[in-house]
């Protein structure tokens, strides 16, 4: 069984091999595993296998968004591979998300539905470029409201959002932060970012944590140092 830890590490590898390579350097104990589009789509369903068998814990963000009878379907595939947490867009709507948590939850063991608000890479600008009027904070407390109204258990949303959240939705929604950097590292593509620190003090119940970690010569050593800075070690 996976141990439970509040730091995700996002898989962003273009291969099975390159993926392996970085992933035996790594302690199941510590992290969660998280796969992404690229890597899924390359290697396929095997590569969710091989990292449980080394006792991983799985975050498949597919973010699914389709019509809502493929949404439940692809929602059921991915229970059917045993990770632990899976995302859809919660642009899909309350029916498409209620419709695949009542097919999950009839399973012995679900994954846990997360709905995804608005992308971290997403600025003010973009929404006027959509005709979306309103600001991101507004946006995604009303998609989470939405999505949790429907069934979800959680949201991915990012820590700028995660207080209003808390505010409106108590304590028992799972938050998934993606945008995590460390404060010495630049922002890359993600326009709405946090430290580790920042972002779990605000109330993030899991971090996504990439480059700062995939692309460090010692991934080990930054693990602990995030892990640390959370008072979890040492």
């Amino acid at each position: 069984m996976p141990h439970h830890t509040p730091l995700i590490v996002a898989l962003d590898f273009p291969s099975f091999e390159d993926t392996l390579l970085f992933v035996n350097q790594l302690d199941p104990k510590t992290v969660k595993l998280k796969i992404g589009l690229q890597l899924f789509v390359t290697v396929g369903p095997s590569i969710v296998e091989t990292l449980q068998k080394m006792g991983f814990g799985i975050f498949l963000d597919l973010k699914f968004h389709d019509i809502p009878n493929q949404v439940k379907n692809a929602c059921l595939a991915a229970a059917g591979l045993g990770v632990d947490l899976i995302t859809v867009h919660a642009e899909n709507g309350a029916e498409c998300i209620t419709l695949a948590k009542q097919a999950l939850s009839a399973l012995q063991q679900p994954p846990k539905l997360l709905a995804v608000t608005v992308l971290t890479s997403v600025s003010p600008e973009n929404l006027k470029q959509q005709n979306i009027t309103t600001s991101i904070e507004a946006l995604v407390v009303h998609r989470a409201q939405l999505a949790l109204s429907a069934g979800a258990d959680g949201v991915v949303a990012s820590s700028l959002e995660t207080p209003i959240l808390r505010q409106h939705f108590g304590q028992d929604p799972i938050i998934v932060t993606p945008g995590i950097r460390m404060a010495e590292d630049v922002s890359h593509d993600q326009a709405r970012v946090a430290t580790p620190e920042q972002a779990v003090a605000s109330g993030s119940t899991y971090i996504v944590v990439g480059r700062p970690i995939t692309q460090s010569p010692t991934p080990k050593k930054v693990i602990d140092t995030i892990l640390q800075r959370l008072s979890m070690k040492g």
